[in-house]
């Protein structure tokens, strides 16, 4: 017969006085019997009470109020081990955990005892209230691979644990860590749903934001700061931010050293109280990481023993947790807990006093988690004194994050006025063609002048008539009865490039003979061209730039070694009606305890700190120097010989590191500037090129006309060339083209990659010659007009510094630069004479 569930206000005050419920933990009660008495039918509902507030001893009530209006079968769903051990010791009379203040004492059945024949005559007593204690792993259906002993049939239960609960018609399912299950959220309902209860009730600190809807009482931690029931957290800093792990460590001991004091202090004068050991606890990224941390706590200057340091793995041996179990007891020898991801959820003890986060806590639920294992109170209730009342938590990497996660505490169910679109792995989608289509339409209709969307850029489009647009930056292309543009780029005098537009019209297009495109001749060799480019580089830096006067003053400037101290930054709650303000409250700092290395390690580490400048040469030179820098430092912060027996704190010993580094590279960064010049071979000719089809005789009789292509050479290099003038460039060409000193000859043009650099821009000169001898000529034909002009001067003393490079390097053969004018081209009969005249260098 299914139990009536009424809502009896006098049984719930009854119930909250036997149990000592805090106010928040009453007023659950009597939220969640107020939903299920008012229910009709299945119905899942959350209670989120802050950590520390004490979700089990509302569970405890909820389950004795039910039971003594008849219902009879309670399931506690937990996630994991630990969290079972620990609702089985809140059912154990003999357990320190014990819950008291239940008139029902229920039969408690467990994975471990479930098949055992006082079980089964259990289960048939319809007036035994049973308990049943799962893992929701032991309670999902068998696989192929896995077989679940809860839906085998048991010959003392007469059937299947799992069928026997979902035949009963009472069925109240508890899920303690209710947001754990979010993740397998299909498995965890479809489990429950077959069962068939009455109603599920969640328990939870940290709600999933999917499971919002379904939570019916709210208790946040920031109201149980501003009512006292849990410690005040305090975030532990070092204002330079120092994120090394040492340090942290380190701190968070002589913090644990301070609370210890506290603690035996209280206790002292409280003769009533029991006695209560403070505890560190550290969270690591992994095992070996823990391993690491443990190892690091266990020496001197920390904890300090080995059997003090407890590490908690998914690895831990049976007698560590059993460690663990007992950390509470005032004679356990633990000090430090260290552990990864274990002790999250459901792992409850009040002696956490200092907590270090060794993993990034940029997750609220995670940092949420994490701080609840110091909230709860070691002595019950607040006792006035801030280093017992408070659990402090050491982020020097982190704090800042952590201080603006203050509201987090007063609000949880903050409800975004929009959603952002995700995909699976949190990335925004790609915009799809219809969403371009609809913001270029948005755009050109001026519902959104800047032409975009949320996350979407409208296109430009192809215009109309034919200009060029961001989406289409080539013009479209001309109709027959249009001009021809074509984009014709040409070199100015200091080696810009400017475009220059041709107009030809349709007439003059019918007119063009018609083009090929040519390569070198038969038999003709390409040529490498060494093009000779600068570099502005700094100069190379020696140790012998630092002078020991700059690094004395260096070491005076370090000043005297101070105690750190370490910031400490509480988030105090205060009510103000419902609402709740969380102030951050600066505390009174702690002297951090200094790690002390000796004078040889700090040597050592000043030497490197200037030997890991990438600008410094790993010489012997170096080494040496660096040994000078260090002992002219070091004498300037006022260390001698006899203080060899002393030594330099880490920030001290930091703080020297970075007075050096920055020596060195304000030395580095004062070096004057160098040029250094490097040759770049370029291949030519460049192949291939077009020229007409039809093309005038090199050594045509008829007048010189500029531009035209002249062929039928028999040295030169490509099949035509073209030139500026008749009496320079077109008249050297005839003249090599029929030297028997000249092999090859090749015409050179500025639109290239063959030239010289000049303080102006970039010189082409004219022609590249090959002599039988093996010589590279560069040559430059000029007018007499213009050979006296500063600009072709200019050019002129450039390509003959350039021949003289290219000679001295010696990696390109033999090149000599001739300077040839009118007159010069004029006067020689050849080869050979033009060479006498012009006198060029090499």
């Amino acid at each position: 017969m299914t139990a009536q569930i009424e809502y009896d206000e006098a049984l719930i005050e009854e119930i909250a006085a036997r149990f000592d419920l805090r106010r928040p933990n009453r007023d659950a009660l009597a939220t969640l019997v107020e939903r299920i008495a008012d229910g009709d039918g299945f119905e899942e509902m959350v209670a989120d009470l802050a950590t520390g507030v004490g979700k089990t001893f509302l569970m405890a009530a909820l389950i004795d109020y039910l039971a003594f209006q008849g219902v009879r079968n309670f399931l506690i769903v937990t996630p994991g081990s630990t969290i079972q051990r620990k609702t089985l010791e809140n059912f154990d009379k003999a357990s320190p955990k014990y819950v008291s203040g239940g008139e029902t004492s229920p039969f408690i059945v467990t994975p471990d005892n479930y098949k055992a024949a006082n079980v089964g005559a259990a289960l048939r007593d319809v007036r035994r209230v049973k308990v049943f204690v799962f893992n929701i792993q032991q309670l999902l259906s068998p696989t192929a691979k896995a077989s679940k002993g809860t839906w085998n049939d048991d010959e003392n239960l007469g059937g299947a644990l799992y069928q026997h609960l979902l035949e009963v018609d009472d069925l109240v399912i508890i899920a303690d860590e209710h947001h754990v299950y979010r993740s397998a959220a299909k498995k965890f309902h479809a489990t429950i749903r077959n069962l068939k209860p009455r109603v599920l009730v969640g328990l939870t600190a940290t709600p999933d934001e999917k499971d919002y809807d379904k939570v019916v009482f709210e208790y946040t931690l920031g109201e149980a700061i501003a009512d006292g029931y849990v410690k005040v957290p305090v975030i532990v800093y070092r204002k330079n931010g120092t994120a090394d792990e040492r340090t942290q460590l380190s701190d968070a001991c002589e913090l644990l050293r301070i609370k210890e004091r506290e603690y035996d202090t209280y206790v002292a004068a409280h003769p009533d109280v029991a006695n209560v050991k403070p505890v560190l606890f550290v969270v690591c990224q992994d095992i070996e990481h823990a391993s690491e941390v443990g190892a690091l706590l266990a020496q001197d200057g920390f904890i300090g023993e080995g059997s003090a340091v407890l590490e908690i793995t998914s690895q831990s041996s049976d007698e560590a947790l059993a460690a663990l179990a007992n950390v509470e007891d005032p004679d356990s020898p633990i000090r430090a807990i260290v552990s990864v991801n274990m002790l999250r959820e459901g792992w409850d003890v009040k002696n956490i006093a200092v907590i270090v986060a060794l993993r990034r806590l940029a997750s609220q639920t995670l940092t949420e988690q994490i701080l609840g294992r110091g909230l709860r109170l070691p002595f019950r209730s607040r006792t006035g004194v801030a280093m017992i009342d408070q659990v402090d938590l050491v982020a020097h990497d982190s704090y800042e994050t952590l201080l603006e996660q203050k509201n987090v505490l007063r609000e949880r169910i903050m409800r975004p006025e929009r959603a952002t679109n995700t995909d699976d792995q949190g990335f925004a989608p790609a915009p799809t063609l219809l969403d371009v289509q609809e913001a270029a339409v948005r755009a050109e209709s001026g519902d959104n002048p800047a032409g975009t969307v949320t996350g979407v850029t409208a296109p430009s489009v192809p215009s109309s008539e034919g200009r060029a647009t961001e989406a289409d930056p080539v013009a479209a292309s001309p109709t027959p009865d249009t001009d021809d543009m074509l984009g014709v780029f040409k070199y100015t005098e200091d080696g810009d490039t400017v475009p220059v537009l041709e107009t030809r019209t349709l007439e003059d297009r019918q007119n063009t003979p018609a083009m090929i495109q040519v390569n070198r001749i038969q038999g003709a060799p390409q040529v490498v061209f060494p093009r000779r480019e600068s570099r502005i580089i700094d100069a190379t830096f020696t140790l012998a730039d630092v002078s020991d006067t700059d690094a004395r003053q260096a070491g005076r400037d370090l000043g005297k070694d101070a105690r750190a101290t370490l910031s400490r930054d509480a988030l105090e709650a205060e009510r103000h009606g419902k609402d709740v303000t969380i102030t951050r409250t600066v505390q009174e700092s702690a002297y951090a305890t200094p790690i002390v290395q000796d004078l040889a390690t700090v040597r050592i580490g000043l030497v490197q700190a200037i030997l890991r400048q990438p600008e410094v040469p790993q010489v012997r030179s170096s080494y040496k120097g660096a040994d000078r820098i260090v002992a002219a430092f070091m004498e300037g912060a006022g260390v001698h010989d006899d203080d060899a027996a002393k030594g330099w704190s880490e920030a001290r010993n930091r703080q020297a590191v970075a007075a050096m580094t920055d020596l060195i590279r304000s030395r580095i960064m004062a070096r004057p500037k160098v040029t250094r010049y490097e040759f770049v071979p370029v291949v030519l000719p460049v192949e291939p090129v077009t020229q007409p089809e039809q093309v005038r005789p090199g050594h045509s009789d008829e007048p010189f006309q500029k531009g035209y292509q002249y062929g039928h050479w028999q040295k030169n290099i490509m099949p035509s060339a073209t030139f500026d003038a008749a009496s320079t460039e077109w008249a050297l060409a005839k003249m090599l083209d029929r030297d028997p000193a000249v092999q090859w000859w090749l015409r050179l043009y500025t639109n290239g990659d063959a030239y010289i650099p000049t303080e102006r821009g970039r010189y082409f000169p004219d022609f590249v010659v090959l002599t039988k001898d093996g010589t590279h000529w560069l040559v430059e034909a000029k007018s007499d007009r213009d050979v006296l002009e500063e600009s072709v001067v200019l050019k002129r003393d450039a390509a003959r510094t350039w021949a003289r490079a290219v000679r001295d390097e010696d990696e390109f053969g033999t090149w000599r630069y001739m300077f040839a004018s009118e007159s010069h081209i004029g006067a020689a009969d050849g080869w050979e004479s033009l060479v006498q005249i012009t006198q060029p260098e090499g």
